[in-house]
């Protein structure tokens, strides 16, 4: 598709209003600081926005700036995210403070291409913080996002390229409330707009969405009944699993001090442990010494 069409003034006074009644009250929407909206949006990629802001507090608490994070031991920072999974994503914070302070004299920048140029920052991240700290009229797309004003233009999310649905989400921000336009849109995809089951009835959208006026919307409200659906794995039994657990274990140990990898976790042989240790170390998430006869010993990283 290659016209994505566009949004109307009246729709952006709709969502708008909408937010300004209906939307989520998080700790972190209280802020205009940049640091701190960089570290909200490092924990929502993926976690439930209420858990993160949760998390939020105590991070902020415990690393009050730019510097106070460049400054710490990864250790401390692993242990300060506790809770939210993808660890990855606590150190690529941590590294993004570090060239904060080397390049940017402790400011977050507000560029786009600066901030993608931040460890763990890709478009979503940058437009995000960019909107929210900055006031710029750029228009960030996550998942949440992507399928509201995919299913608004187009009827469906596979509807629009997504070159073309930059485009469109970018002419969408109005100029003088993009903060507020970028919180709006994520509520109403984590709220009404549902990938299923999708709240047509309460969303602001629905007089200018062509989803909601389509057959899909009547199939999205059935379908999964009477329909036999493959079991997913136990979560227990993923390398994703493993690795949390083995990072929660360090977690558990006092700085610097290995804790010996020998016995099963979960129903992991010690075998899939190592396995799983050394992974961690190649994304410098722990640290190994292989050199003990006790087994493979691991802690988290100290430098």
């Amino acid at each position: 598709m290659s016209d994505p069409g566009s949004v109307p003034p009246a729709l952006q006074d709709a969502i708008l209003a909408w937010y300004a009644s209906h939307g989520r009250a998080l700790p972190f929407r209280e802020t205009a600081d940049p640091y701190a909206i960089l570290v909200s949006e490092a924990m929502a990629q993926q976690t439930q926005a209420e858990r993160a802001g949760e998390a939020w507090i105590r991070f902020m608490a415990g690393f009050p700036s730019v510097a106070a994070l460049a400054a710490a031991a990864p250790a401390d920072v692993l242990r300060a995210w506790q809770g939210l999974g993808y660890n990855r994503r606590a150190l690529d914070l941590w590294r993004a403070a570090g060239r904060i302070v080397e390049r940017f004299g402790g400011a977050v920048p507000s560029g786009l291409d600066d901030l993608e140029s931040l460890p763990g920052v890709g478009p979503y991240t940058a437009r995000a913080v960019a909107a929210l700290a900055f006031g710029l009229p750029v228009g960030a797309v996550d998942t949440n996002v992507r399928r509201v004003l995919s299913r608004i233009v187009a009827g469906g999310t596979e509807a629009v390229a997504p070159d073309d649905l930059q485009r469109l989400a970018d002419a969408a921000v109005p100029p003088d409330r993009p903060g507020a336009w970028t919180h709006a849109l994520m509520d109403i995809g984590a709220t009404l707009c549902r990938p299923r089951r999708p709240d047509c009835g309460a969303c602001p959208a629905r007089p200018w969405c062509r989803y909601a006026g389509s057959a899909a919307v009547t199939m999205a409200t059935v379908r999964g009944r009477g329909v036999v659906r493959e079991a997913a794995a136990p979560f227990r039994t993923t390398s994703r699993w493993l690795r949390g657990r083995i990072v929660d274990r360090l977690r558990e140990a006092p700085n610097e001090e290995w804790v010996i990898l020998d016995d099963a976790i979960g129903g992991h042989d010690p075998a899939a442990v190592e396995v799983a240790a050394r992974a961690l170390a190649k994304e410098g998430l722990v640290e190994l010494d292989v050199s003990s006869r006790a087994g493979i010993r691991a802690r988290l990283p100290i430098s």
